[in-house]
């Protein structure tokens, strides 16, 4: 049971990675928000490459995912939902705003511990937006969070469903959020009420690191407002904004082979100054 839940958790997940990674690319085409400044070849080799490895390391280490893990604890009347009568649509509801909040403060502690920021910085380093930012983590990170996200299903005892629509939404509101499309200022002023926008999360890429510690949200907007950690817009700018870390501005800490060493880049001088490595 659980292995046919597993097969069909990842054919879905994949599937909908591929539709909205279309939908967001052809959308970035016809309505950029911003021009790009660097070989977009290596930059999408690179991401999609990290993606690609991801993947297969998570196949290779877990033997089930998310979903199945809610699955096994229905099974076996692990956590919360799965041990106290409650209407099905109220805890489907309250898993997918719990987990929202889980991975808004797996976000906060990657920025603020130093150990886990070494790990978190390579979504950082990247020297443009685009779509394939969303996807842009290093693969030590990947495999914390799953553990974080299994240590919250154990805790919360969400219905598989929950977590399949949870899963899916989080990969498509990274990849939205994180496009480089262009939406009217007015309809983003209202519709980041409701879900974090592309121009809400580009602040959080942002040089300035009081900019990059704010924003941290990837589907709903509402912690970082009940949390005190929303910036509503750049201090430079959209148009103008560098994105990214002043310590890796240079191109080729853009290559996959560089991604992968990130974590263990450590200036001499602190973390302020520049590495040359």
């Amino acid at each position: 049971m659980t292995e046919t839940i597993f097969n069909a958790e990842t054919t879905i997940r994949l599937a909908g990675f591929f539709g909205i990674f279309l939908i967001v690319a052809v959308w970035e085409m016809v309505a950029a928000r911003r021009p790009l400044h660097y070989s977009k070849a290596v930059r999408w080799y690179s991401n999609l490459g990290i993606t690609t490895i991801n993947g297969l390391l998570l196949q290779l280490i877990f033997p089930i995912l998310a979903v199945s893990m809610a699955a096994m604890g229905q099974e076996r009347s692990w956590g919360l939902f799965n041990n106290f009568s409650v209407p099905f649509w109220l805890a489907f509801v309250l898993s997918l705003l719990i987990l929202d909040f889980v991975i808004y403060l797996q976000h906060l502690m990657f920025h603020q511990v130093p150990a886990l920021w070494l790990l978190h910085r390579m979504h950082h380093t990247d020297l443009d937006y685009d779509v394939t930012t969303g996807s842009r983590f290093h693969p030590i990170e990947i495999i914390l969070s799953m553990l974080i996200k299994f240590s919250a299903i154990v805790v919360i005892g969400p219905a598989p469903f929950a977590v399949l629509i949870f899963e899916i939404v989080l990969n498509a509101t990274a990849m939205f959020n994180h496009g480089n499309i262009r939406i009217p200022v007015r309809f983003d002023r209202y519709l980041r009420w409701f879900v974090v926008t592309p121009d809400m999360h580009r602040v959080h890429h942002s040089i300035h690191l009081e900019e990059t510690n704010s924003n941290y949200g990837f589907n709903v907007p509402w912690w970082d407002r009940l949390m005190g950690t929303y910036t509503a817009q750049p201090r430079d700018g959209h148009d103008e904004m560098t994105i990214g870390i002043e310590i890796f501005r240079d191109k080729k800490y853009l290559h996959l082979a560089r991604l992968l060493l990130l974590p263990f880049l450590i200036s001499k001088d602190g973390p302020s100054k520049k590495i040359d490595r």
